[in-house]
């Protein structure tokens, strides 16, 4: 036991469990804990940013690159709110991200007093997109609290989580036990029967296809090993890919799913909801579907599996390739090879941002980072960009936040200070979190950006002309000049209107030793959007 604040006990937890690096916006409610990180900061670090949503999106970075825990801190009511998109984000990602919120003072939370920075139920509110949100009320309190929020970010479906401790409490004195690490839960290991089941139907199986989601971004040596014990492909979703590397003959983009999807006569999902295919795609009697899942809640949303198997995905995949041992390969490597050359060429509908994304390939490392944002060259990224590496592709999946790129790539070039890291958005997204170019030339942070400019929400835009008749409202921008903008920052900016034009510019961007903007002065281009949306294919 020790004597110690709230505020203290917040810190000694996170430093306890190995988190030495943390994000966040200070205010007059979590002055005790910053105050704590002082006088601790040879063993926590912390960057302050200019915005609490890039707080929480750098945080959301840094764990989505690494599996690591984020955390990050932010004032109560406004502060948690501004945070909450990127929560979101980082609940639709499966990503352990730890928020400490303040809070008013004790004895006016919910009574309506007008308290600065209040909310009527924000424990209520913050618990919508976490996996686990508790108060914490006296300093005692605090070491099992944050134990029981860092052991729900270990155990099954990893997603935020936040905790909050009021004004009052933080400066609060009392004795408090020494945090010590949390013991790690043994992953959920799978009932054997259900695995020899799911074995025999997959051994007997002609076209079986293995459905990899973004539950198995740390189980890919073993999607690999039951691809090859199969010689069966893997459809990867847009939360996967990278969980095998894009040049191997049987790893196909997620738009391949929907081919794979016609064929086949048993599917095996694994760290998949299966949306597109069990939602969209159609399914008859002439497909058996097995799941591998750590959350059972997934398991029946579109449809009952023929088999459900509740375990980490990894030890799942273990177990089912052992089982199947060695069968003659399913698919040829010629079908899969001609199925690739099929999807390219739908993909090279979209010609004019392929060629930047190929420019981009080339320059960035095999073992570097891309974010992608909601824009022309981010879509078209979800199927034209070859990823060689677990966690090196980040895209916001299902939650769709618009500008959240530029701090994310901040978060994720933190957590990998020795890789290379590139993130693309649209003029309309960049300006969302501009301010955190700041924090970039503060920590000098060389992450290197790529703004494509076409002074619009092209995305709205496109769709109002060819939905809606022309009808465009509210899609046009006028933006500032951002070479100008990112040197008035002290970023090193460029400009450039073609991809041969960007090759030079972003070689020499990735070998600077700092913050970096590249403007690309972007056209129309072709909508990304027939690769995404398909019509049912199965059960007509």
């Amino acid at each position: 036991m020790a004597k110690m604040t709230g505020g203290q006990a917040i810190v000694d937890s996170l430093i306890a469990n190995g988190i030495d690096q943390v994000f966040g916006v200070p205010g007059a409610q979590l002055d005790y804990s910053f105050s704590a990180m002082y006088d601790r900061s040879n063993e926590i670090k912390i960057i302050h940013t200019r915005h609490e949503q890039g707080a929480a999106y750098m945080a959301y970075g840094y764990a989505q690159s690494t599996g690591k825990v984020g955390a990050f801190f932010v004032v109560p009511g406004p502060g948690l709110l501004n945070a909450m998109a990127a929560i979101s984000t980082g609940y639709a990602c499966n990503t352990p991200m730890f928020c400490i919120s303040g809070q008013i003072p004790s004895n006016k939370i919910n009574v309506g007093t007008g308290q600065l920075h209040e909310i009527r139920d924000q424990i209520e509110i913050i618990g919508k997109v976490t996996k686990f949100a508790q108060r914490i009320d006296t300093p005692g309190e605090t070491p099992a609290i944050m134990a029981r929020a860092l052991s729900e970010l270990a155990v099954g479906r990893p997603r935020p989580v936040e905790i909050e401790m009021a004004m009052d409490i933080m400066p609060m004195e009392g004795d408090v036990e020494r945090a010590k690490p949390v013991l790690l839960p043994v992953p959920k290991k799978p009932d054997m029967e259900l695995i020899k089941k799911a074995a025999e139907l997959l051994k007997n199986a002609k076209r079986p296809v293995i459905y990899a989601g973004g539950g198995t971004l740390d189980a890919f040596s073993e999607v690999k090993a039951l691809s090859d014990a199969l010689g069966a492909p893997v459809a990867l979703t847009v939360n996967s890919l990278g969980v095998m590397d894009d040049r191997d003959p049987y790893a196909h983009k997620p738009v391949a799913g929907y081919y794979l999807w016609k064929d086949a006569d048993v599917a095996l999902g694994v760290g998949t909801r299966m949306a597109n295919p069990l939602g969209d795609w159609g399914i008859d009697d002439d497909i058996k579907v097995i799941r591998i899942d750590v959350d059972v809640e997934e398991m029946n949303i579109f449809c009952k599996p023929d088999i459900e198997i509740e375990a980490d995905s990894a030890l799942g995949l273990d177990a089912l390739t052992k089982e199947i041992g060695s069968v003659d390969a399913k698919w040829s490597e010629e079908e899969m090879l001609a199925l690739k050359q099929e999807v390219a060429k739908e993909i090279n509908i979209m010609a004019p941002q392929m060629e930047y994304l190929k420019v981009i390939r080339e320059e960035l490392p095999e073992d570097g980072f891309f974010v992608a944002d909601l824009t022309q060259i981010g879509y078209a990224s979800r199927d034209g960009f070859p990823v060689y590496r677990p966690r090196t592709y980040l895209y916001p999946s299902y939650q769709g936040t618009l500008g959240h790129s530029y701090a994310t790539g901040l978060g994720v070039q933190v957590a990998n200070p020795d890789k290379k890291v590139i993130t693309v958005a649209g003029d309309g997204g960049f300006m969302f979190n501009v301010q955190e170019m700041a924090t970039a030339v503060q920590f000098n942070i060389p992450m290197v950006c790529i703004v494509f400019n076409d002074n619009a929400f092209g995305n709205v835009k496109r769709i109002q002309q060819t939905s809606h008749n022309g009808r465009v409202i509210a899609s046009d921008l006028t933006n500032p000049d951002f070479v100008k903008l990112g040197e008035s920052f002290g970023v090193k900016s460029n400009r450039v209107s073609s991809a041969q034009e960007l090759k030079s510019v972003l070689k020499d961007a990735l070998d600077h030793d700092g913050p970096n903007l590249i403007e690309v002065i972007m056209p129309e281009v072709p909508g990304p959007w027939h690769l995404f949306y398909r019509p049912q294919i199965r059960g007509v």
